[in-house]
Parts: C-alpha cells; sequence; structure tokens
C-alpha cells in the first residue's frame, strides 16, 4: 500500500489477555458508473437540500447534529465522542470471543471483508496470531463498533496478512419461509443424472482473475454511441424460461456442446 493510505478504524485486537495495536483498511473498491440526476425538460443538475420544516430554509452541514427522540416531539442530541463515551473499550477493539472452523459458517453470513494492519511494535504479536490461525487451521469470531454499530466479524490468516470478515448478524437474514420452493421429490431421476454430468464437464478450480464486470464495459460503450448520436440496438434477446418438456433436450444438447468445444479447444492446443 502506498504511503498515503488512510485507515478506516484504529485500535486493537483482543486475543485473551493479548492487545495487538492494529489498523483497519478497505479491502474492496468500487467500479460503478456515476449518474447525476437531471430535470428532465432542460437538463439542470438536481441537488439535495437539508430542509429545515419549521423555519423553511436551507441548513448548512455545520449546523446539523444527530438527535434521538426518547419521546414525542422531545431530542436527545448525540454527539460522535458520546457513542465512544457509552464504552471506550469496545470502540477501540476488536475482540476476539471464540474460535471455530471456517467451513462452519454459512456464506449468507459474508458481508465484506477488510485487511488489518500492525501498529508500530505490534508486528510480532500480529505474526503470533495469524501463524496460530494459520496452523490451527482456525478462524476468529470477533465483535467491534464501526460507525457507531456493533459487528460480527471473522478474522483469519490469508497469505501473510490477517483479513477482517464482516458478517451479518443471523437476526439481519430474512426467512425463506414464505417462498414457495419445490420439494426435492419432485426432481426427475434422469433429468437430474445428466444435469451432474453438466456440472461435472462444468467443474473447473475458481481463479478470481478470470472474472470481471463485463456488463459495466457494455454500458460505457452504449454512452459512447449516445453521446455521438448513434442509435442503441440490443446485442442479444430475452431469455425465454424453459418449457418442462424440454429440460432433458436441452440439458444433452448443453452437454454436447460442451464436449464439442472441448475437442476444439484440444484441436488448436
Amino acid at each position: 500500500m502506498k504511503k498515503s493510505k488512510r485507515a478506516l478504524w484504529k485500535g486493537s485486537i483482543s486475543f485473551g489477555l493479548v492487545n495487538i495495536p492494529i489498523q483497519m483498511f478497505t479491502a474492496t473498491q468500487d467500479h460503478e458508473i456515476s449518474f447525476v440526476l437531471l430535470h428532465k425538460k432542460d437538463l439542470s443538475e438536481i441537488r439535495y437540500v437539508r430542509f429545515c420544516k419549521a423555519e423553511n430554509i436551507e441548513v448548512p452541514w455545520n449546523e446539523i447534529v444527530k438527535g434521538y427522540e426518547y419521546e414525542k416531539g422531545n431530542f436527545v442530541i448525540i454527539k460522535d465522542d458520546d457513542f465512544a463515551k457509552a464504552n471506550p473499550k469496545k470502540t477501540k477493539t476488536i475482540e476476539i470471543l471464540n474460535f471455530t472452523d471456517e467451513s462452519e459458517i454459512d456464506s449468507m453470513y459474508y458481508a465484506k471483508p477488510y485487511f488489518l494492519e500492525p501498529d508500530k511494535n505490534a508486528g510480532n504479536a500480529y505474526s503470533l496470531l495469524r501463524d496460530a490461525l494459520r496452523k490451527t487451521k482456525k478462524v476468529g469470531i470477533a465483535k467491534y463498533i464501526l460507525r457507531n454499530k456493533e459487528h460480527l466479524a471473522v478474522i483469519k490468516a490469508h497469505d501473510n496478512i490477517l483479513i477482517l470478515n464482516e458478517l451479518r448478524y443471523q437476526s439481519e437474514l430474512k426467512s425463506p419461509k414464505d417462498l414457495e420452493i419445490p420439494s426435492i421429490q419432485q426432481t426427475n431421476s434422469k433429468e437430474l443424472a445428466v444435469a451432474i454430468q453438466l456440472i461435472d464437464q462444468l467443474t473447473q478450480s475458481f481463479e478470481p482473475k478470470k472474472y470481471f464486470d463485463s456488463f459495466t464495459e457494455e454500458i460505457k460503450q452504449m454512452i459512447k454511441r449516445k453521446a455521438k448520436g448513434r442509435p442503441i440496438h440490443p446485442k442479444t434477446e430475452e431469455p425465454e424460461s424453459t418449457k418442462l418438456h424440454d429440460i432433458m433436450s436441452l440439458l444433452k444438447e448443453s452437454l454436447k456442446e460442451k464436449k464439442e468445444g472441448r475437442k476444439k479447444s484440444r484441436k488448436i492446443a
């Protein structure tokens, strides 16, 4: 990382009675195309304003505070340092509660990854935790405060760095009980066998660098065409839902295409 890096959070990892000073950095970056809202009739830019209901005027940021309505019409002002005062230890500590096998954590709970870097003179303690996690093949289940909210997380060794993966609480996950999901008894055994063959044919090692957001690039090309006044023609058609009696034939055709594709690639090689 460059020297100009800016930590998202600073504090310590609490590992038993050991405190390891660390800094937290975001491990992801967005590549979304930014759009602005415009007034349709004259294409002038729309801006959001902070409006005072009582005085009927716009209010600048430096006059805005956070308030909590503890009873109807009565508010208490909460400042940023008030959150820290609520529990100074919690706001500055990533507390490892226990350790577990990573395989026991359902992927639905994962939310966002962060890099953890040791602070000055914390390299030895940091390395100890990292190497211990790697040797035991365990991950730490931890809690920490970020943006005035207590988060659940997994701390794991990844190469030579400690990664913090933010988790969702179980209460944040919705139940699928109201969805109409077919029972497993409805699966046709012959179709299932061919589907498994197709899955086997399409199975390969996961290589993240092979995948990228191709749709964003298509949007950029579309924008260029519109900017030059050129018409936009759809590259593809909307997919049609597979009819029940077509499933087996389409599975077999998919399997055939995959096998032929492999033969061609061998000839080219």
